[in-house]
């Protein structure tokens, strides 16, 4: 898309969104203001046919010696009936962007058919115009979820979602990581949750008295039986809260110095919810949190390299100086000398 039409992208979407908030209308020099650009009422009147080509029902009428251009909602009043206006039905149709990270997931053909049934209620002259709107929303994915195939890890997620709501007991087999082997559980199913590009249940495992999580992906199988079960416990509605991946662990403070030449980006963004952060005399920040010491920090806090150096608890240091050195026994030295402590042959 070029600059110029960018430009006129952009400047018609605020003339929609300026009439859509103002029921009696716009006179066109309102509608100019409105645009922001600076640019002639002729260029304000091309921009108002072009709309009302793109099928948005923009009508003008006469008063006062005036011409106010309004936004009919009766056109669209099968879906404004709902509570939805135009400018929530379009952020709606280009969220499509965000919901695109879950389309490894089971529910991505539900996705696509809502979609289309949304899409379906106004005239698709006015999707092509909202579709070359910039692309002011994108997502990237957290990589593709699952190695299981597609129809077995979508049967066993439709069999958990229907006991989670009917809170029946399921008889699953799992493919355990830690153990490399396939086990058969009975669980009683609390909760799916999405996050790190999969699709995680959380369920109370009878057998040793906990909740546990696991790994939709893994299921091989998973079959509904008529038992019921009363929940033991309660879950908060946050999916993970004391982590910054997917771990049900118990919260710890976690103390991580992180260098100067990182600390404007580590400043900038909410890692987690408990955190804070301590500016340190030379220019490095101290990020403080309170969160379960799981793989997924200690990968997050290694991925700084020699910009992250992890204060506390003991064991989490013991763990990544370990892992650290681990790998970089892996690589030769620039020099050429062994380092101490290769345990390549």
């Amino acid at each position: 898309m070029s600059v110029e039409r960018h430009g006129e992208i952009v400047r018609q979407w605020r003339i929609l969104l300026a009439l859509e908030g103002r029921a009696r209308g716009l006179s066109l020099a309102e509608v100019r203001d409105a645009a922001g650009d600076g640019v002639s009422e002729r260029t304000i009147r091309r921009d108002l046919d072009a709309l009302t080509q793109a099928g948005f029902p923009i009508e003008s009428s006469r008063a006062g010696g005036k011409t106010r251009f309004t936004l009919n909602r009766d056109a669209y009043r099968s879906v404004t009936a709902a509570g939805l206006t135009l400018q929530e039905l379009c952020a709606l149709h280009l969220s499509r962007a965000v919901l695109a990270t879950m389309t490894g997931s089971p529910f991505h053909q539900h996705l696509e058919r809502a979609f289309d049934k949304l899409t379906d209620t106004l005239p698709a002259s006015l999707w092509r115009f909202v579709d070359q709107l910039p692309q002011a929303l994108a997502a990237k994915g957290a990589g593709a979820a699952g190695t299981s195939p597609a129809g077995v890890a979508r049967a066993a997620v439709e069999t958990l979602v229907e006991a989670v709501l009917a809170r029946r007991r399921v008889r699953m087999r799992y493919r355990s990581l830690a153990s490399r082997r396939e086990k058969e559980y009975l669980v009683e199913p609390y909760r799916l949750a999405y996050a790190q590009g999969a699709l995680y249940l959380f369920a109370f495992v009878p057998e040793y008295g906990e909740m546990r999580t696991f790994a939709t992906q893994r299921v091989a199988s998973a079959v509904a039986l008529e038992e019921r079960f009363t929940p033991a416990q309660e879950i908060g509605g946050e999916a993970f809260p004391h982590a910054l991946g997917a771990f049900m662990g118990q919260p710890e403070p976690v103390a991580v110095v992180f260098a100067p030449a990182i600390a404007p980006y580590i400043r900038e963004r909410t890692w987690h919810a408990s955190q804070a952060v301590d500016d340190l005399p030379d220019g490095a920040v101290r990020l403080r949190l309170r969160v379960a010491t799981d793989w997924s920090l200690q990968a997050w806090l290694m991925s700084f390299g020699p910009l992250a150096r992890v204060e506390a608890p003991d064991h989490l240091v013991t763990r990544v100086a370990r892992d650290l050195g681990d790998a970089l026994a892996q690589y030769p030295h620039p020099s050429g000398r062994r380092r101490p402590g290769d345990r390549s042959e």
